[in-house]
């Protein structure tokens, strides 16, 4: 059986790289860097990463519990994910080749979708506490010292924290008024502030532009689920991706030319890329095993260093 469940891993690995994937924050670079992403293999989902043109797959994790939700540090040298290997789902961090997982939270609660901040120094994220089931925004520091920080109190579901580029802001979604709009907070929590007022859910999960100038983000209005893009104000609001699939969870490119985002638009649940305009609308790697939202590494194609 463990031969089997090997062989299976090797074959989506060839098939994926003979084909031409925190919510995290993304910065410039000199170069499209890598995409992580998770896979559902032979019933068991761990992290991968690829080139942006779906070149070069890589198995990162290999755990049997449950890793997901890659947001790469502004470095790109490391990976923070959500994992439920330790019993209830918690942040972990490994280097961006899939060496040196450690566990950066242990609240035993439920913590998911982490990104970093833009200096390396914090992780937010949402979930809660023992005991709760509302979901919070939370901060903690990435080395996993000290104690985690709530930014969050609000009645609602405030959930998927993305940092700006410049590190004074989070983007997030709350469905504090009724249904999830996008929203916008200070770093330390303050001047909690609704960028979308409109009758759509936006779910998974808001990404800032490199420059700091846009938002992507997810809107259930087209009786599907489209990629949007707004002015960081919430101004401008339009469809880029406008495809009759569902589509969710963008990540911007270093260089901010595309956006990675997951889509059925070819039957299973895949990571896709697009240009940021939406034209080019394509797999990453292809396949047929379940993909979940990608992370963009910030600069540079590391794989070892």
């Amino acid at each position: 059986m463990a031969r089997r469940s090997l062989l299976m891993i090797a074959a989506f690995v060839l098939a994926v790289g003979l084909l031409v994937g925190t919510a995290s924050a993304t910065y410039s670079g000199t170069n499209n860097g890598r995409v992580a992403f998770a896979v559902t293999v032979n019933g068991n989902v761990d992290i991968y990463s690829a080139l942006p043109n779906g070149n070069d797959v890589r198995q990162l994790t290999s755990d049997p519990g449950f890793d997901a939700c890659a947001a790469y540090s502004p470095s790109g040298k490391e990976i923070a994910f959500c994992s439920n290997r330790s019993g209830t789902f918690e942040i972990w961090a490994m280097k961006q080749n899939g060496t040196q997982e450690h566990q950066v939270t242990n609240t035993g609660g439920r913590m998911i979708f982490p990104d970093f901040s833009p200096d390396g120094t914090k992780i937010a994220f949402s979930g809660h506490l023992p005991g709760g089931t509302n979901e919070d925004i939370f901060v903690a520091n990435a080395d996993g010292s000290g104690p985690v920080q709530q930014l969050t109190t609000s009645p609602g579901n405030d959930q998927y924290p993305a940092w700006s580029p410049d590190g004074s802001k989070i983007a997030f979604t709350s469905d504090r008024t009724g249904i999830d709009q996008v929203w916008v907070m200070n770093a330390n929590g303050s001047g909690q502030t609704q960028l979308t007022f409109d009758p759509n859910a936006h779910g998974q999960l808001p990404d800032w532009s490199p420059d700091g100038s846009k938002i992507a983000y997810e809107d259930d209005g087209y009786g599907n689920g489209d990629i949007m893009v707004m002015d960081a104000n919430g101004a401008n609001q339009h469809d880029v991706s406008n495809n009759p699939a569902v589509e969710f969870g963008a990540a911007w490119s270093p260089d901010g030319s595309q956006i990675s985002y997951v889509s059925f638009a070819s039957g299973p649940r895949l990571v896709y890329v697009m240009n940021a305009d939406g034209g080019n609308q394509h797999p990453l790697t292809g396949g047929t095993d379940t993909q979940f939202v990608p992370g963009w590494q910030p600069r540079g194609d590391r794989i070892d260093n």
